[in-house]
C-alpha cells in the first residue's frame, strides 16, 4: 500500500503542477469548450479567479512532489478536486472519467497520511 500511495501522491502532484502551470503559461493550447462550461471558463479568465485556482494547483502540487507537508498539499488540492469534479458533471461529462481518476489518486494519497485528518473528525472540542 505503501509503495501505491507514493505513486498515486507523485502522479497527482505532477499532474497539478502540470496543469496549474498551463493555466499561467498556456502551453497546451486546449480549445476553448461550448456551452455552459465555455461560458464558466470564459467569466473565470475574465476575472483573473483562475489565476487563484493555477496557483493553488502548482502550490498543492509541489508539496505533493517534494513530500513536505503533505496533508496540506492535499487540503489545498480538495476542494479544487471537488470543483473539477462538479464542472465535469454538470458541464462536460466527457472528462469525467479523467475527474473520477484523481479523486482516487487523491484518497491514495490521502490514506497514507490519514493520521493527520483525524483531528478533523472529532464531533465535539473540548473547551
Amino acid at each position: 500500500m505503501k509503495i501505491a500511495a507514493t505513486i498515486a501522491r507523485l502522479l497527482l502532484g505532477a499532474i497539478f503542477v502540470f496543469f496549474g502551470s498551463n493555466l499561467f503559461l498556456n502551453f497546451l493550447h486546449s480549445p476553448v469548450p461550448t456551452g455552459t462550461a465555455g461560458q464558466f471558463f470564459g467569466a473565470l479568465f475574465v476575472s483573473h479567479y483562475i489565476y487563484a485556482i493555477a496557483f493553488f494547483q502548482v502550490v498543492g502540487g509541489l508539496l505533493l512532489l517534494i513530500n513536505r507537508y503533505v496533508p496540506l498539499g492535499l487540503i489545498l488540492l480538495a476542494p479544487l478536486i471537488v470543483g473539477i469534479l462538479l464542472v465535469h458533471a454538470l458541464m462536460a461529462p466527457s472528462g469525467l472519467p479523467i475527474a473520477f481518476l484523481v479523486l482516487i489518486l487523491w484518497l491514495l494519497a490521502a490514506y497514507r497520511v490519514r493520521s493527520a485528518f483525524m483531528g478533523l473528525l472529532r464531533q465535539r472540542v473540548e473547551d
